[in-house]
């Protein structure tokens, strides 16, 4: 989404135009998105546009509003397939009541939501509405087919998290696919052009340096708001990996490796002038702690943390403590003779616990689970 986008669809709105929608401004209709969705598809971004007029102007004048005043909001839209389902109560025994009746009418709506749940729209909408309005700002939810007749899409008014994958590794393949699909921006650095290729990494932006070596890093810049993951191939230019997401003082830093390469690391990082205290920024080793070993596994600890990190970034204290509250208490998690399994309630707990003392969250969280929990000593060590 992008300012000018909104802009034209306010002018056309005004001028009593129907206005025109593509699937790059509204990737949520794109064949991507949609894939495998047999009630929508690229072509109702027609119906939503036939059915915008002058009284929708102010919707989008507000989410052009949270673009400039960089807040965490989205464009939202109601996609009605079936009118008289959509309008029909299907709450059941357990599910939350909504009041007594369906979605308030059976026409499509595009609507405004922030992170503060100000909605913006142009007709009413029913407390069942305004609860999957509330919810589809959280990007593809479960909530969205919860009833018949209708579904919901949106679009964030905000930029993606930029993340930089240093070295081609198969480790790093692994993380931009996954780190992709739950919403960063992706750019992988290397050498080598038979590791940077689009067969290893076909959604990531790639980029391959000059002179068999990664001294052409320091040509590129990156944003104090952008995240790093040092993943060089057998380590070997973890050192100016490290140095060079210091000098650029980004959000976040990781480092693959165990404690024995760490300190030899460790001593490149200080000798290439980086300090103590840009070294401590490092995290290491990267990823939650839970028995990742593969590349893939690898790849769900790395990208979970962050994930978690992005969460820490963009929402506050307060409401990070009103959604761990709205999720429960903490449960016990199921142990299985000699092996150990995760269920939801573990990841819940590692969220929970990391409110403790962590700044990166659930990998903190494993270790105080471990020390706490249900975990032998041998078990902690293996995890």
């Amino acid at each position: 989404m992008n300012k000018e986008a909104l802009q034209s669809v306010i002018a056309a709105l005004r001028e009593g135009r129907t206005p025109s929608l593509s699937v790059e401004d509204f990737p949520c209709f794109s064949h991507e998105a949609t894939e495998g969705n047999q009630h929508v598809d690229p072509t109702y971004l027609d119906v939503v546009a036939k059915s915008l007029t002058a009284d929708d102007a102010p919707t989008f004048e507000r989410a052009l509003r949270a673009m400039e005043e960089g807040d965490l909001a989205w464009l939202g839209f109601k996609i009605v397939y079936d009118a008289d389902a959509a309008q029909r109560n299907t709450d059941n025994e357990v599910t939350k009541k909504y009041g007594d009746e369906g979605s308030a009418d059976g026409e499509p709506l595009v609507f405004f939501c922030n992170d503060a749940k100000e909605i913006v729209a142009s007709r009413p909408y029913s407390p069942r509405d305004t609860f999957q309005m509330k919810d589809v700002t959280r990007g593809p939810s479960m909530h969205n087919e919860q009833f018949e007749g209708l579904t919901w899409a949106s679009v964030p008014l905000f930029d993606q998290v930029h993340v930089w994958l240093l070295g081609a590794s198969d480790a790093a393949s692994e993380v931009a696919a996954l780190a992709d699909h739950v919403g960063f921006a992706v750019t992988v650095v290397d050498y080598d052009p038979a590791y940077v290729s689009e067969a290893r990494f076909p959604t990531a932006k790639r980029i391959v340096l000059e002179g068999g070596n990664f001294d052409a890093l320091e040509q590129l810049d990156a944003a104090p708001e952008d995240y790093v993951c040092v993943l060089t191939r057998g380590h070997m230019f973890d050192p100016e990996g490290c140095v060079w997401a210091t000098r650029h003082h980004v959000h976040y830093v990781g480092m693959m490796g165990c404690a024995g390469k760490n300190d030899r690391v460790r001593e490149l990082v200080l000798a290439s002038g980086a300090t103590e205290e840009d070294w401590e920024r490092v995290k290491r080793p990267i990823g939650l702690k839970f028995g990742a070993k593969t590349p893939a596994e690898l790849a769900i600890a790395i990208v979970a943390e962050l994930v978690d990190v992005r969460y820490r970034q963009r929402y506050s204290a307060e409401a990070r403590e009103r959604h761990e509250k709205s999720l429960g208490p903490l449960r016990a998690c199921a142990l299985r003779r000699g092996s150990l399994t995760f269920s939801s309630c573990a990841f819940a707990g590692y969220a929970r616990a990391s409110s403790l003392t962590s700044r990166f969250g659930w990998y903190h969280a494993s270790q105080e689970i471990g020390r706490k929990g249900p975990f032998s000593r041998r078990q902690e060590e293996r995890m």
